[in-house]
C-alpha cells in the first residue's frame, strides 16, 4: 500500500497546486468585487460545480485530458481532484472574507493604504484561519474520492512517481483489493 500512499499525496499536491490559487482568487474576487455579470457567472459556476457528482467530473477530464494525452496520468487525476475542490474553496473564501468587519477595511483605507493592499494584507490575513479550515475541508473531500480517479489516474500496482503516467491512489487501491477474489488482498483492503 506504500505506493498508493505516495500516489495519493502526489495527486492531492497536484490538486492543491491548481485548485487553491483558482479557488482563493475567485473567492477574493467575489467577496471584494462581487457585482456584475462576471461575478454572477463565477458564483453560478461554483454552485453548479459543487453539486456535480465527482464521477461526472472524472468523465469530463477523461474526455478532454486523458484522450488528448492518449494515456491515463497523475496530471489528469490531479486536475480532476482540483475541479472537485475548487467550489468548496471559492464559497468558503467568499463567505469568510465577507465576515471580516467593515471597520477594518475603512481604517486601512483611511490611513491611505490602497484597496488591493487592504484586501491582501488586512482582509485576507484576518480571514486566513477560516480559509485554512475551508481548504482542509476541500482536501478531506478529495482525499477519499475514487470515481474521478478511475477515469483519470487509473491505478498502478508499482512504485511510480512520474506524474505523466498512471498513478496509484489509496481509494482506488482499496476498491481494487476489496473487490478482488484473493483473501489476502481483501484483508489488506479492510485493514
Amino acid at each position: 500500500m506504500g505506493n498508493a500512499f505516495v500516489g495519493t499525496l502526489t495527486l492531492i499536491g497536484l490538486a492543491c497546486l491548481v485548485g487553491l490559487p483558482v479557488g482563493i482568487g475567485a473567492g477574493i474576487y467575489l467577496a471584494e468585487v462581487g457585482r456584475g455579470k462576471l461575478a454572477t457567472a463565477v458564483r453560478f459556476t461554483a454552485d453548479v460545480l459543487g453539486g456535480v457528482p465527482s464521477i461526472s467530473i472524472g468523465v469530463f477530464v477523461y474526455a478532454f485530458v486523458v484522450v488528448a494525452m492518449k494515456r491515463f496520468s497523475g496530471i489528469a487525476g490531479g486536475l480532476a481532484l482540483a475541479v472537485v475542490m475548487i467550489p468548496t474553496v471559492i464559497r468558503t473564501t467568499e463567505e469568510l472574507l465577507r465576515l471580516v468587519p467593515p471597520h477594518l477595511r475603512e481604517a486601512s483605507l483611511g490611513l491611505g493604504v490602497s484597496a488591493w493592499r487592504t484586501s491582501l494584507f488586512i482582509v485576507l490575513r484576518t480571514a486566513a484561519p477560516g480559509i485554512a479550515t475551508g481548504v482542509m475541508l476541500a482536501i478531506a473531500r478529495i482525499s477519499g474520492e475514487t470515481a474521478p480517479l478511475l477515469f483519470t489516474a487509473f491505478n498502478n500496482r508499482y512504485w511510480s512517481t512520474e506524474i505523466d503516467r498512471p498513478m496509484a491512489s489509496l481509494p482506488v487501491q482499496i476498491l481494487s483489493y476489496a473487490t478482488s477474489p484473493y483473501k489476502e488482498w481483501q484483508d489488506q483492503a479492510w485493514t
